[in-house]
């Protein structure tokens, strides 16, 4: 059962032109391997290359192929040898007449055949059987390795690459990564008809070839959902992040029709983390990406949409619906909106920082690039526990880790226990009052100039990976002047509503707004894009349940 299973989509093909040939040698490995194995048969040497270039797009494996010699417009030898460059690895066979033994005597060498068979093959179970299943045996025992159903073939220096591989790893989409440099990966290019010069190329589990794709597009094509199931709910909530995933699961849990709205991948800055250590209940530590698939599997136990790659870009109040639009122009409405948008690090204004962006230069923790890290010297800018979790984790392959903190130490934004495991690990470095004061490279990060803040004094390192994680800059720009915010954008709730004692401007119930109600009845804040968060997972968690607490009480007096 377990070799059926494994081979249930990989492919016995057989090629002849003379169509009686064709049928009856797939007839007789039907009869033998259908089972296990699926039988593609083919009358050309042509189509039978465009079967095999489906194939390879879809993921599918070709363990033996058998060819007929004399078929005109492309030989048996010629296609084996344009079959080679699309799986190298599957078993050939040609098929000759006796008069035809020398020349499949010299493709021994051409194609580097593995067995010629003599026409007729019969009985099969004499002839061909035996070859095939000594073929197949052959076949299993190399490294054939199934691979996932998605593909992306890129550049290890394309920015876009990078953002692709980003994405779907966050939103937990198995995929195989192939180097456009490597030979696989060339093979991938060439079975899409692309040349190689727009990448990324992914390759969806159907097969369908896309040419940088946009998040939308790929999001729908890799099987994430992107369109709502209808067009009203009891509650909206903006942002995928801990509190806006703790707001989903309690929102659905307790009966509330609720759709989650994300723009890229659940998790947020936390979905990044590589070990998450100080949260409650995981003594051993978490990873982020761990922690928003069990918060993700959670919500959509309990009924919530999860929709991906969908922008938000306004809030309008509808009489008593909260109306929320997408980039599209399209829109869906709520009795209640929770606004968990989080926050995006800060970019760096060094010069070269910009054009390097995803060739060298990272924002937050970019996981996928770590296995490209080892045995390499890693800068990482910032001082809080993002960064101090990003030197931990990249420290275990990296020749060596630096931390460029702006400060005199860590102790001002990073945990005491963090601190600790830093100053034990032998391959990390903190350089205090340091700051990067440009990045250089010609396609991708080659050197960095440093600066010390104390003494003026630069420095000129060499560098091919620099993850940057300082500050926090609120994701509410979209908002407009629809939802009060504080001067640095940060959402404005509750109590920091009514600082004088009385409700804010246009506030017309009788009422002062709740807790984490913002100057919207109705319109709720949690986690990271709250004015004076506490920025931790915990507590970002604990205000998404209380948004839902609250958008109970709101829709009972409603």
């Amino acid at each position: 059962m377990a070799q059926a299973a494994e081979t249930a989509r990989t492919v016995i093909l057989t090629v002849d032109d003379d169509p009686g040939v064709s049928r009856a040698v797939a007839r007789d490995l039907r009869r033998r391997y259908g089972a296990s194995y699926r039988i593609v048969r083919a009358e050309s040497g042509e189509s039978a290359l465009d079967a095999l270039r489906e194939l390879k797009l879809r993921g599918d494996l070709v363990a033996v192929i058998l060819a007929d010699y004399r078929m005109p417009q492309m030989n048996g030898i010629e296609f084996l040898e344009q079959a080679l460059d699309v799986y190298p690895g599957a078993r050939r066979v040609l098929l000759t007449a006796y008069a035809d033994t020398n020349a499949a005597i010299d493709a021994i060498n051409v194609v580097d055949l593995d067995h010629y068979l003599l026409k007729p093959w019969d009985p099969p179970e004499e002839k061909l059987y035996p070859v095939v299943d000594d073929l197949l045996a052959a076949w299993r025992a190399s490294d054939y390795r199934p691979v996932p159903s998605t593909k992306v073939v890129g550049h290890r220096w394309s920015a876009r690459s990078s953002e692709v591989r980003e994405f779907l790893a966050r939103n937990q989409v198995p995929y195989r990564w192939y180097s456009s440099d490597e030979p696989e990966g060339r093979r991938l290019l060439a079975a899409a008809g692309a040349d190689g010069q727009r990448l990324p190329l992914v390759i969806t589990p159907e097969g369908a070839p896309l040419v940088e794709p946009d998040a939308p597009e790929l999001a729908a094509r890799v099987g994430l959902a992107t369109t709502p199931t209808a067009n009203f709910y009891d509650l909206v909530v903006i942002g995928g992040g801990p509190a806006g995933l703790g707001a989903a699961v309690y929102g659905a849990s307790e009966g509330l029709r609720t759709v989650l709205v994300e723009r890229s991948a659940t998790g947020g800055q936390a979905g990044q983390s590589s070990r998450i250590e100080n949260y409650l209940g995981f003594p051993d530590g978490v990873s982020g990406a761990q922690l928003t698939d069990r918060a993700r599997r959670q919500a959509t136990k309990f009924g919530a949409e999860i929709l991906t790659a969908r922008e938000v870009t306004a809030l309008e109040v509808n009489g008593a619906a909260r109306v929320v639009r997408f980039s599209d122009g399209s829109e869906i409405a709520a009795h209640s909106v929770i606004l968990a948008t989080g926050v995006s690090y800060r970019q760096l204004q060094a010069p070269g920082t910009a054009d390097l962006t995803g060739c060298g230069v990272f924002y937050g923790s970019a996981l996928t690039e770590a296995p490209s890290c080892q045995g390499h010297d890693v800068y990482i800018v910032g001082g809080a526990n993002s960064a101090g979790q990003a030197a931990m984790y990249l420290s275990r392959g990296a020749k060596s880790v630096t931390l460029l903190v702006r400060g005199p130490d860590l102790s001002a934004s990073m945990s005491h226990y963090l601190i600790q495991q830093i100053d034990e690990a032998p391959n990390i470095s903190v350089r205090a009052g340091t700051v990067v004061e440009a990045a250089h490279g010609e396609g991708h990060l080659e050197q960095l100039t440093l600066r010390d803040t104390r003494t003026g004094h630069t420095e000129l390192v060499d560098a091919q990976w620099l993850f940057v994680f300082i500050g926090a800059a609120p994701l509410t720009d979209w908002l407009g002047g629809t939802v009060l915010r504080d001067g640095d954008g940060f959402i404005l709730a509750g109590p920091d509503l009514t600082p004088d004692g009385r409700p804010p401007a246009g506030w017309e119930l009788d009422r002062p707004p709740y807790h984490l109600e913002t100057n919207i009845p109705g319109v709720f804040v949690a986690g990271d894009a709250r004015a004076e968060s506490a920025k931790r997972v915990a507590s970002a968690v604990g205000e998404g349940a209380m948004a839902v607490m609250l958008v109970h009480r709101y829709l009972e007096q409603s």
